[in-house]
């Protein structure tokens, strides 16, 4: 188990390019196996969960080969269904949790797909009937070994319908899509998700040959096609790494720049990140955020205490309200917290609370953060990371804090961002990791 050693209170200084996304690459790297023939994705992000999947295709028989830094080229045509069965299989696909969405590509090209009970994050409740229910519609035959926790759908032919999902799962949408495509027929998905990460995949997949409408909107109409070919896609900047930054630059009082953050996907975040006081600049495609010694959080108009809560896109993204949450502690002010779609990812707080923070849990889903507006540093402690968003929020805090902390289980970081401690030494942070 890896360890970060911080030395905390340094000021931070310079420019800083967020990674490909990784939430988009999880689901665009799914979709090579919808065809035979050759397709490139640039910027994608050298990180654990991303290496995995990559490391999952080529047991699949899928031919992957770096052709560049981040660049890689895939090609399905011989693909090996029997390790679908295996014992390996069973093993590397329930390390990650973004392996459920090979279940749509294998369905729809071959006729089955298989995956076990995927890991990842430990932040509550995450079903995946919304994924199975729609696989269902579309004429898969769905079973399920209690014992080894092994889902399977199977299918001679699917076949488009209508279908409402039951919540608009981004994972549960993109496996959907990645199904119709190649289905007989018209498909309509109500309630979809919407996120510019199934955005880029729907792009994705018109460019090689799918017939999808609706990409942006909640309604997606795909009329089904017999083939796809192959393409190149570019993967966009990390908003989950662009928004950690920016809390960075706040908690440490450091003047960042934020290099090429495509201003035009980011929705929420610059002004959510506002509302806590936060000065954001817009320079070109960049992000500068000034060096401050304060900011204060934005009541409502009535004085009332502001709330912060997750939603689905448009709405503000969950994977940030950590940040938010850490960001909060040194603000002039008060905010709740509110983190609808997870019941567990709040539990970090405890941590937080141990270096000083004034914070209150309401209960899993509710948190209110009373900001020290600098007045009170946090201060040095040892911790361990329960999961990405938490640990990057304790890693956020650290840099902040008087003294020297470790952070322990530092994989779970390694799993969203890519070399860190290597960019953050880059930009002043004081930063050493243990093995």
């Amino acid at each position: 188990m890896g360890t970060f050693k911080i030395e905390g209170g340094h000021q931070l200084k310079g420019s800083i390019t967020p990674q490909g996304a990784k939430n988009e690459a999880l689901q665009v790297i799914c979709a090579v196996l919808l065809t035979k023939e050759k397709v490139v994705i640039e910027n994608i992000p050298n990180i654990i969960d991303v290496n995995k999947l990559i490391f999952i295709l080529g047991e699949l028989g899928v031919i992957t080969k770096k052709v560049a830094p981040n660049s890689y080229s895939f090609q399905a045509d011989k693909v090996n269904l029997e390790y679908l069965e295996s014992y390996d299989f069973k093993r590397d696909g329930s390390s990650l949790r973004g392996s459920i969405m090979l279940v749509g590509p294998l369905l729809a090209r071959f006729g089955k797909g298989y995956i076990p009970r995927p890991g990842g994050d430990k932040i509550g409740r995450r079903r995946l009937d919304t994924h199975f229910e729609g696989f269902i519609k579309l004429g898969a035959k769905f079973r399920y070994n209690k014992e080894e926790y092994f889902y399977g759908v199977e299918a001679t032919q699917l076949h488009g319908t209508d279908m409402l999902l039951d919540q608009a799962s981004v994972t549960g949408t993109a496996n959907i899509v990645m199904a119709a495509v190649l289905a007989k027929g018209t498909t309509t998905i109500y309630n979809a998700a919407c996120e510019p990460y199934l955005q880029q995949l729907c792009k994705m997949l018109n460019t090689m040959g799918a017939n999808i409408k609706g990409v942006g909107s909640n309604l997606l109409t795909i009329e089904g096609v017999s083939e796809l070919k192959g393409c190149s896609h570019r993967i966009l900047p990390d908003m989950i790494e662009i928004g950690s930054w920016i809390g960075m630059a706040a908690m440490t009082k450091s003047a960042l720049t934020i290099k090429d953050v495509s201003w035009k996907d980011l929705g929420q975040i610059p002004s959510v990140f506002r509302k806590l006081g936060i000065t954001l600049e817009k320079r070109n495609d960049d992000i500068y955020i000034p060096a401050q010694e304060h900011y204060e959080i934005q009541n409502y108009i009535d004085g009332s205490i502001l709330t912060i809560a997750d939603a689905p896109w448009p709405g503000f993204t969950p994977d940030l309200l950590s940040i938010v949450l850490v960001v909060a502690t040194q603000a002039k002010g008060s905010v709740l917290i509110h983190q609808k779609m997870f019941e567990s990812r709040l539990f970090f707080v405890d941590k937080l609370i141990d270096m000083g923070a004034q914070v209150i849990l309401c209960d899993p889903h509710r948190a209110t953060i009373i900001g020290m507006n600098h007045e009170s540093s946090l201060k040095a402690t040892t911790m361990t990371s329960p999961d990405i968003r938490a640990g990057i929020s304790l890693l956020i805090a650290a840099l902040s804090a008087k003294g020297t902390s470790t952070i322990h289980n530092i994989e779970q970081i390694d799993r969203g961002y890519e070399n860190i401690d290597e960019r953050l030494r880059a930009i002043g942070a004081k930063i050493e990791r243990i093995s």
